[in-house]
């Protein structure tokens, strides 16, 4: 049949019947990863590195091998929550790449670990920096990953669409933060999720509280929560309300994610589990 003089090459939201593209890349053949978890949200800022972080770890701590793609390529902020920024992925002559392993057994791979200092911005256009996300699929050699979580960049552009069209996604996250201007942007990603038919496991709530430290009152400094009827609106579970913690900023900023003992998450590695 012919093409369509309209496709957009956009086979995960065509209703045509063409006979659609299969656009998946293939894993390395030294590879294994048995779920592949996409974190996302709508905008910037709303913690999506802070809930990978944590639920890899957590999910390490349960006894599974767990793996982080870094898809932000041009903000990675993962290698210095695990405290390893200063490591570099090795390669071999065959071109694979080997991911950087922290030292709880968590296999990352992420631009950082690519340039030659940290603070090197990458100063690449959309389609590039897609194929980079690609590369981290098809190049590195991910051994017997259990679960591997992929941070997202901020938005519904390019990396996104290369990630739920090339990579198989078992199902997402999207993480917001309680303030009204946050519904909107948090639509955008679930939006997008339905129109490209992955999976949505649920809703995480990052900075939804800070607790007193003399009377343990929840205080919520940004308002009454809008994650309640955003998740009942279009059927999705709320995983998880992450507070404003000063033992959690120390742990990010310090590099010691893996040593946090908090149970916000122990929900959304649950239903994780049944997927």
């Amino acid at each position: 049949m012919a093409e369509n003089s309209t496709c957009t090459h956009d086979c995960g939201t065509c209703s045509s019947a063409c006979n659609k593209k299969d656009l998946k890349v293939p894993l390395h053949s030294g590879s294994c990863v048995k779920k592949v978890i996409g974190i996302v949200s709508g905008k910037g800022g709303v913690g999506k590195s802070l809930v990978t972080s944590l639920l890899t770890a957590k999910f390490a701590k349960h006894g599974f091998k767990t793996a982080i793609l870094d898809a932000d390529i041009t903000g990675p902020s993962i290698p210095t929550t695990f405290g390893v920024a200063e490591e570099k992925a090795m390669g071999d002559k065959t071109g694979a790449i080997y991911p950087v392993t922290t030292k709880s057994g968590i296999q990352l791979m992420s631009m950082n670990f690519l340039l030659e200092h940290e603070t090197d911005p990458v100063l690449w256009r959309g389609p590039v920096i897609a194929g980079a996300v690609k590369q981290f699929w098809t190049d590195v050699v991910w051994k017997d990953v259990d679960y591997m979580f992929v941070d997202m960049p901020p938005g519904t552009g390019d990396v996104p669409l290369t990630v739920f069209q090339s990579l198989p996604v078992d199902g997402i996250i999207v993480v917001s933060s309680p303030q009204q201007l946050v519904r909107v942007i948090v639509e955008k990603a679930v939006n997008m999720a339905n129109a490209m038919k992955i999976p949505i496991i649920g809703l995480i709530e990052n900075m939804s509280y800070v607790k007193c430290p003399d009377c343990n009152k929840e205080i919520k400094i940004y308002g009454e929560s809008n994650i309640d009827g955003i998740a009942k609106d279009y059927g999705i579970p709320v995983l998880a309300r992450i507070p404003i913690s000063q033992e959690i900023s120390r742990a990010i900023d310090e590099g010691e994610v893996e040593n946090l003992n908090s149970d916000y998450l122990d929900a959304a590695v649950a239903l994780i589990e049944k997927i």
